[in-house]
């Protein structure tokens, strides 16, 4: 190795080179002077002269970031021996903390998956208000890896079995497919990138709301980005890079789902049932969906011929199956919209939604939280036609009478 590498970098390689003994020497120069660039920029960042234990806590102890590299090039685990004891027990101390982030690492991976589905399959915002519950645990597990590196958290049981099984499943491949797919990692942080920004603005086309939104959705656009092709050299990166793929691949499960529903709906109308009855669709609590065209409809208001609205009106169809959708009103805690049962009686409270300060100023660029707000009023007037000619009813004609006539008073003239 160049003596004009850094004192850091020297040391830190000459163990990862002591752990990867094992394998041809040529094999191991070649990963080598892959991962020393790598090092030397990271050494760079850490300041003038840093210490070999910064880098051990930025990527973990030489041994387990050779681990990874070995998993990563599809090499064979390391022989076992008695030289790995000691760095074992260093690390035993504190392993519920370490437990913790990756465990947390996990459960974040699926929560922002979950809901990056929910989301784009509504195209709402609300399912995102179920990252807040997630974001506790990964700031959690975010300030372990930042204060004790991801070293504690490599030799957990259950890190090192799945590491076995990764490098199982990569001995049974081929590798120059797997190769081509390390080659399309650039490609995939740029296309998380793009996916967040598309995703923040058609939520915000969607829902005025979800302009808050957006600088979140392009802030970890950025942050993908810049943490992507930095993995190989800080695995704490991990805590971030992971979550946001976990999203951006559930939003584009979620979205494929949408379009498919959404191409059907349109097959249905355009073909033969355009001209009768569309097909049945249920709501999410499997209540049929009142349709008006292709739109759905969740509240009907009734007027005399005064123009007055109608209260309490129950709608039956031809057959007297009563019209019954589901009915919702204000979740006061959350600001959101909940499910109180299903009925055939109209019309509902309307549902006034938005965002608000702590001053109660509704709906302006300081909005933080959310309300909802249940109305009895009609929210529109109707102009209803005067003078229009009603059609008779047949129902309304008198039946002709079976009486006879009276007879007459007038006396007929004799001859």
């Amino acid at each position: 190795m160049s003596t004009q590498n850094p004192t850091a970098v020297r040391v830190y390689l000459a163990r990862v080179r002591s752990a990867l003994a094992d394998l041809p020497e040529s094999e191991v120069e070649e990963i080598l002077e892959d991962v020393r660039p790598h090092l030397a920029e990271m050494e760079a960042e850490l300041g003038d002269n840093p210490k070999v234990d910064a880098l051990i806590e930025r990527l973990g102890s030489p041994e387990s970031y050779a681990a990874e590299l070995r998993a990563s090039g599809g090499y064979p685990p390391r022989p076992a021996d008695s030289g790995d004891k000691t760095g074992i027990l260093k690390v035993k101390t504190g392993l519920g903390g370490a437990r913790f982030a990756f465990w947390g690492l996990v459960f974040s991976m699926g929560g922002f998956a979950l809901f990056g589905f929910a989301a784009a399959v509504l195209v709402r915002v609300e399912p995102l208000l179920g990252l807040l519950f997630i974001a506790p645990v990964l700031a959690i597990s975010v300030a372990y890896v930042v204060r004790r590196g991801v070293a504690p958290i490599a030799e957990l049981p259950e890190v090192i079995k799945f590491r076995e099984v990764v490098k199982s499943f990569q001995s049974n491949r081929n590798d120059k497919g797997l190769a081509y797919f390390r080659a399309l990692k650039p490609a995939w942080w740029v296309l998380c990138a793009a996916v967040l920004v598309v995703f923040g603005l058609l939520l915000m086309l969607r829902d005025t709301e979800a302009v808050l939104l957006l600088p979140l959705m392009l802030l970890a656009a950025v942050a993908v980005v810049w943490a992507g092709p930095k993995l190989k050299t800080d695995r704490r990166l991990l805590w971030l890079a992971v979550p946001v793929s976990a999203f951006v691949v559930g939003s584009m499960l979620g979205g494929a789902g949408a379009a498919v529903d959404l191409i059907a709906k349109r097959s249905y109308s355009d073909g033969p049932y355009a001209n009768g009855y569309s097909p049945n669709y249920n709501d999410t609590y499997g209540n049929p969906q009142l349709m008006y065209g292709n739109q759905d409809v969740e509240n009907i208001y009734a007027f005399d011929a005064e123009g007055k609205p109608l209260t309490e009106i129950y709608l039956y169809d031809e057959n007297g199956r009563p019209l019954s959708t589901t009915r919702y009103a204000c979740e006061a805690s959350t600001g959101e919209k909940r499910r109180v049962g299903d009925d055939n009686r109209y019309p509902r409270p309307h549902l006034e939604r938005g965002v608000e300060d702590s001053r109660g100023s509704r709906n302006g660029y300081n909005g933080s939280r959310g309300y909802c707000e249940e109305r009895a009023d009609v929210p529109f007037s109707a102009a209803i036609p005067k003078g229009a000619p009603v059609p008779p009813s047949s129902s309304a004609q008198a039946p002709p009478s079976s009486t006879p006539a009276p007879p007459s008073n007038s006396t007929q003239p004799t001859r």
